[in-house]
């Protein structure tokens, strides 16, 4: 058992109090957006094993097989194929995509012939992996998630009545779907600053304005998240793109996968992540950050889709646990509510990082071996670790998740 010493980036959209209040340490006052866990070159956790502290990703690229199994590196090759974060958001995120496996590679494999450094602010592409995530609300979370269907999204805009929205209202009427979906974002993310600038500040106008009148808290909700976009991004094209996206409020303990290709954004909230071991995003706006509208078309589904909110699944042949099932083999999200019960087993087949959330989680393994994490502290298990009891004190309960991969 690896106790893990993470790194906190800190994003300029991240909340100022969510992560140090998970960790109980005081704020210092800078934004702290993502709590990284994990082997990725960008941010390793580190460990120590008695002989000086090292990374994660180097133990394991000493010894891929003792540290992932044979079957994980036959799999997915000698590198721990996820990574798992606590995302806090303060402020919107940009609206997003992330490429497929193929994508992924080819585009990386372009920039590095062509020289492009790494840390450039033009790089698409910081390495050659797919990036489908899942994310799971700790507090309530709310975003945007894949396009709405054409027909809803003319009537919201229609109901918002702002002329210069006449555009994109007419293509979405007349155009087939992709063709219509497409057509609309293009023209989102190619109108000058100009434009930009009086029309988003008239769209957050309106959206406010049928915020107040509404007799429906979840669409007055919904109204105002969107507003608050021209807030923080008065002269950009994202609530223009966010608003051809619908709307997710995930409330503590539901979850949302989002595959390669899917246009979506953070809005506020905490919650965790797990993805496959990528740092790839194409972006659409709501940032300052480099947006390449050509390669974010060339990797957008143009398909609208409901988003569906994942809640998590008892587990028969492993008591206690409860999985957030997802179309993905790199990685397995799992959660464990534990109280009065008892200890719980933890699988330990598989290599495996596990992030305790509320209370105070004691793991034990069959050598007697203890190690305790406090919410926001979180471990590393070797594959084929000794076994391992996740329990806590009598009379008290804690939540603690699983990160791992499918096989």
């Amino acid at each position: 058992m690896d106790r893990l010493e993470n790194t906190v980036r800190p994003y300029a959209w991240g909340s100022r109090t969510a992560i140090p209040a998970l960790l109980g340490v005081t704020p210092s006052g800078e934004p702290q957006a993502e709590l990284w866990m994990g082997a990725h070159p960008g941010s390793p956790s580190g460990v120590d094993r008695g002989e000086g502290g090292s990374s994660l990703d180097r133990v394991i690229a000493a010894d891929p097989e003792a540290e992932l199994g044979a079957a994980v590196v036959d799999r997915f090759g000698p590198a721990l194929p996820f990574l798992f974060k606590v995302l806090a958001a303060g402020e919107p995120l940009s609206v997003q995509v992330h490429p497929d496996l193929a994508q992924a590679k080819a585009g990386f494999a372009a920039e590095e012939a062509a020289g492009v450094p790494l840390d450039a602010r033009e790089r698409n592409y910081k390495d050659a992996n797919h990036k489908p995530e899942m994310l799971c609300a700790l507090d309530e979370f709310s975003g945007v998630c894949g396009f709405r269907a054409p027909a809803l999204t003319v009537a919201l805009l229609e109901r918002l009545a702002v002329p210069g929205l006449a555009p994109v209202v007419e293509v979405l009427r007349a155009k087939p779907e992709p063709e219509a979906l497409r057509e609309a974002l293009t023209w989102a993310l190619t109108l000058d600053e100009a434009t930009v600038v009086p029309l988003v500040a008239a769209t957050r106008d309106a959206l406010l304005r049928e915020a107040g009148s509404s007799g429906d808290a979840a669409d007055a909700g919904m109204l105002r998240d969107y507003a608050a976009l021209a807030d923080v991004y008065p002269a950009d094209p994202g609530l223009l793109s966010a608003l051809l996206l619908n709307h997710v409020v995930l409330r503590p303990g539901e979850a949302c996968y989002l595959g390669a290709g899917v246009p979506h954004a953070y809005f506020r909230g905490l919650g965790v992540e797990l993805m496959a071991n990528s740092d790839n995003v194409l972006r659409a706006g709501l940032t300052p950050k480099h947006i390449d509208v050509p390669e974010l078309l060339r990797v957008v589904e143009f398909v609208a889709s409901e988003p569906a909110v994942i809640r998590p699944r008892s587990v028969v042949e492993h008591p206690g646990e409860e999985l957030y099932p997802a179309p993905i083999d790199e990685f397995r999200l799992s959660r464990y509510r534990l109280g009065a019960e008892g200890g719980r087993p933890l699988p330990t087949d598989t290599p495996q990082i596990v992030l305790c959330t509320e209370g105070r989680v004691t793991l034990t393994d069959v050598t007697g071996e203890q190690l305790t994490l406090a919410p926001g502290e979180s471990c590393f298990l070797a594959a084929g670790s000794p076994a391992v009891t996740a329990s806590v004190e009598d009379g008290a309960h804690a939540n603690l998740f699983r990160a791992t991969v499918s096989l």
